[in-house]
């Protein structure tokens, strides 16, 4: 009976793994799916993986193909003060239309969550949400700005430098990292893997797809993880629809940042709350008031994006 019951049980396990489907796997050995068992495995091994899981919490897809940068925003910064005391969360209005809003039964209580979106990233930003989108570019006359074949310049989604004014504009710690040939691979990985043994701070990268044998140009995404014996990073692409979470070597992924973007080199952010920052009102919407300017004669988000 009892090998009976170990063999129905093998059988069983057998059947599991041969239903069981996971995301196609990378063909290259620099590339592990993350779901895949080896991924899996290098998750748990982890000794550098602190910003797995609130990252994960907060995880979103970005909204639409320009919205790597303003999704991995979104993430980090939900991650970094959603429950943390007294913080400057805005609301974003525009999650419900006026239709959607007539049906509660109290003007005064409001449906909505103080939390970072995609959406009201923007109201502390240096681009606008419809210069990442394509709107043409024009100088402080009005004039429409020309490139150097005369056409019209639009400058969509952020490069490295312009995501780092965004979050200093929403009050954090920023430390760029423009990856080029001065800055060495060993240097990179020593900075970036103390980062994610550390909580509380997190690491957001802007790299070339095509490096990775991926489909697209560049992108952005978080860094949640190192594991050491296999030298990779766990990359959580912020485009689920295209690519799945990877493990990638490290050594890969640094030429993936090594990559020029319109003006210099793609590379990383390290991240973290400033000092201060924090406001200990005790009241979250005076809090975000005080710590966004733009909102304090009570401008709801929705105007202001």
């Amino acid at each position: 009976m009892y090998i009976f019951q170990r063999l129905l049980l093998s059988l069983l396990l057998v059947s599991i793994t041969a239903c069981t489907t996971f995301a196609p796997q990378p063909t290259s050995p620099e590339m592990v799916n993350w779901g895949s068992p080896e991924g899996i495995t290098r998750l748990a091994e982890s000794n550098y993986k602190v910003d797995f899981f609130k990252l994960a919490n907060h995880f979103e897809s970005q909204h639409n193909k320009m919205f790597c940068g303003p999704a991995s925003a979104a993430i980090v910064l939900n991650a970094l003060r959603i429950r943390a005391g007294s913080i400057a969360i805005p609301e974003d209005t525009t999650l419900l239309t006026p239709d959607d809003l007539s049906y509660l039964p109290s003007k005064t209580w409001s449906p909505f969550f103080q939390r970072y979106t995609q959406n009201n990233v923007f109201i502390a930003s240096p681009k606008t949400r419809e210069q990442v989108l394509g709107e043409v570019l024009r100088d402080p006359q009005q004039n429409i700005l020309l490139n150097a074949k005369g056409k019209p310049t639009k400058d969509r989604g952020f490069q490295l430098q312009q995501l780092a004014a965004l979050f200093r504009q929403h009050g954090l710690n920023v430390t760029v990292r423009v990856v080029d040939q001065q800055l060495s691979d060993a240097l990179i990985k020593q900075e970036i893997i103390a980062n994610l043994a550390h909580a509380d701070d997190y690491v957001i990268i802007n790299y070339k797809r095509a490096t990775l044998k991926q489909a697209g140009g560049g992108h952005i995404s978080p860094l949640a993880a190192y594991h050491q014996a296999s030298d990779s990073f766990l990359v959580m692409d912020v485009t689920p629809n295209k690519e799945d979470w990877v493990w990638v070597k490290a050594d890969l992924l640094i030429g993936a940042m090594r990559s020029f973007d319109t003006v210099e080199n793609r590379g990383y952010l390290l991240l973290s709350e400033k000092r201060g920052y924090i406001l200990k009102t005790g009241q979250a919407v005076v809090g975000y008031r005080t710590a966004y300017p733009m909102l304090a004669k009570g401008t709801q988000c929705d105007t202001v994006l």
